[in-house]
């Protein structure tokens, strides 16, 4: 019977590296389960972050990359010999028991991520993650929009106004009613990044009688990240 399952031996490209994108699964419902606070909820921020650090940790990742529902792990290290089923089922599942697990809450249905695949090659990565983050900026400007229209009229016509409206058309439309979006956390615009830094450590060295520098990497969630560059991903290398 092994015979039959579908996909089984279908493995990415050898030697290449692959982004794994996650997206909540009808995470619109969950959000009004859960009574989030709109634009964002600084609660299902911080767990989003807790299960990116459990991602990085769990499967060795060069760099995670959050915002609203949507997770992308950069991986060098391939897991699972490559084969697909295999990453999408398991990165999803480990990101969905995380999420329930760091979010103090009683679920009227189980959360879910689903997964997809992107081989890519050096040249590849910034493309994809300004792409992605260009994403989060557009995603705060309608947020933060139809939060406002909303807190003015009713849905529907909210829904109505924006409709069809560009980006810098709801951005002026925020600014003239005295909201500046520069003024809003860098997180809400530019995402949650995870990676590795260095931190300078000073110790005693007995044998040599003196003062010893040395160099210690650690995880760290960086909720202010610049616009992605390729000095940023020369850095955290």
């Amino acid at each position: 019977m092994k015979d039959y399952e579908v996909y089984s031996s279908l493995k990415v490209p050898k030697n290449s590296k692959i982004i794994v994108r996650l997206d909540g699964r009808s995470f619109h419902k969950l959000a009004s389960d859960l009574k989030l606070t709109k634009p964002y909820d600084e609660n299902f921020y911080r767990v989003m972050a807790d299960v990116c650090n459990d991602l990085f940790n769990e499967f060795s990742a060069s760099f995670v990359y959050t915002f609203s529902d949507e997770i992308s792990l950069l991986l060098e290290n391939i897991p699972f010999d490559g084969r697909v089923e295999k990453i999408n089922s398991v990165i999803a599942s480990f990101a969905s028991s995380s999420f329930v697990m760091h979010y103090d809450a009683d679920f009227k249905k189980p959360p879910a991520f689903d997964s997809r695949i992107i081989p890519v090659s050096d040249e590849d990565i910034l493309k994809y993650f300004r792409w992605r983050q260009d994403e989060s900026w557009r995603n705060c400007v309608n947020s933060h929009g139809i939060s406002h229209l909303k807190s003015k009229y009713s849905n529907s016509q909210a829904n109505d106004i924006i409709k069809g409206m560009k980006l810098n058309e709801v951005h002026e439309l925020l600014f003239n009613d005295g909201i500046n979006l520069n003024d809003v956390e860098t997180y809400k615009k530019r995402g949650i990044g995870i990676y590795r830094k260095q931190k300078k450590v000073v110790g005693f060295n007995k044998k040599e009688n003196r003062n010893q520098t040395s160099y210690r990497s650690y995880v760290y969630t960086d909720w202010e990240l610049p616009k992605f560059s390729d000095e940023f991903f020369e850095e955290i290398e």
